[in-house]
């Protein structure tokens, strides 16, 4: 899936409920975190035309971070850095496992390629999950979830008073609820 999709999703994991500002962002970025394993792009883009070039992304994208070792490396690093440790480390657990099953239904190659997810990384290679039915990622399917991730944010933000903006500054936050809860206010009853 879109990494827009995977933030948006790991955004709303992380208004599940009481968490502060700075528990949403560990959450938040937890989610999309797997995702850390495509930076590796950019180097092949840039040397493919070398005579050896870098093939850092072709190679590595969905093998570095989208496995369990990953996730237990962020989750343990999300338990330190929080307060209401068991709730948040628990969120952020569930937050990367809905990215892999994202990445599992949803992030087939515009070739064709399923890209599987070796799973069990790096204590075994034994378990490489893919599924037959993966669809593309401009399928209807990808764009519906990203539809209904935006709404539930955008509800979100307009019902509890902050977006993810939060995790980039207050006040481009509170300008943007605003400017949300005046175009949709509440009915007067």
């Amino acid at each position: 899936m879109s990494p827009i999709t995977h933030f948006l999703t790991s955004w709303v994991i992380a208004n599940i409920n009481g968490l502060s500002r700075k528990e949403r962002a560990i959450v938040t970025i937890a989610g999309i975190s797997p995702d850390i394993d495509s930076a590796g792009i950019i180097a092949e883009k840039m040397t493919k035309n070398w005579e050896n070039p870098l093939l850092w992304w072709s190679k590595y994208h969905h093998i570095i971070a989208h496995n369990l070792g990953f996730c237990l490396l962020i989750t343990i690093i999300a338990f330190i850095l929080t307060t209401r440790k068991w709730k948040t480390t628990f969120l952020v657990f569930l937050g990367i496992h809905i990215h892999f099953l994202g990445d599992l239904i949803g992030a087939r190659g515009p070739e064709g390629y399923q890209w599987p997810l070796p799973y069990l990384l790096p204590f075994s290679n034994s378990m490489q999950l893919t599924w037959q039915g993966q669809w593309a990622l401009n399928a209807w399917q990808n764009f519906v979830i990203t539809g209904l991730a935006l709404f539930f944010t955008l509800f979100l933000a307009w019902k509890r008073g902050f977006s993810p903006l939060e995790m980039i500054s207050n006040s481009a936050d509170k300008v943007f609820v605003s400017t949300l809860r005046n175009r949709f206010p509440k009915k007067q009853i």
